[in-house]
């Protein structure tokens, strides 16, 4: 796989787990969004407000006193365009978002990014029970 990818960089990674500079994100584990699949690739992005939005969405999806975090993430190899949000299913990239198989370094916890308002979240809880029913919504691991 070589890079292929319109960004160099900054790229930020959402999620909920509490991270340090120097961790590291791997692929195997389950999706956020379909828990039944197990990823074959850590996912990030060039823009800080989609990984906010993807760390609320795992934090909604968790449930309970679950925080949302973004990280400020850096390649450790090669990576593609997401074809979850690119050209297999949506022209381009408009989301400026990448997967990796390889891991993916935490740099540093961002904690500032445009929040949700409630509006937007119940918009997007909405969304997520409509996404889980549709094979539209099928990731392609």
């Amino acid at each position: 796989m070589t890079t292929d990818a319109l960004d160099e960089g900054p790229f930020f990674h959402g999620t909920i787990a509490h991270l340090r500079a120097g961790d590291f994100l791997t692929a195997g584990y389950r999706s956020n969004y379909r828990p039944e699949v197990v990823m074959n690739h850590i996912y990030f992005t060039a823009i800080l407000d989609g990984a906010g939005l993807a760390a609320e969405i795992a934090a909604e999806l968790a449930g309970g006193d679950a925080v949302p975090r973004v990280y400020a993430v850096e390649p450790t190899g090669t990576f593609e365009n997401d074809p979850n949000v690119t050209d297999k299913k949506f022209p381009g990239n408009p989301t400026r978002s990448y997967r990796s198989s390889a891991p993916i370094k935490v740099i540093g916890e961002i904690t500032r990014w445009t929040r949700l308002t409630p509006e937007a979240l119940q918009m997007w809880r909405e969304r997520l029970i409509k996404l889980r029913s549709d094979e539209r919504g099928d990731i392609i691991n």
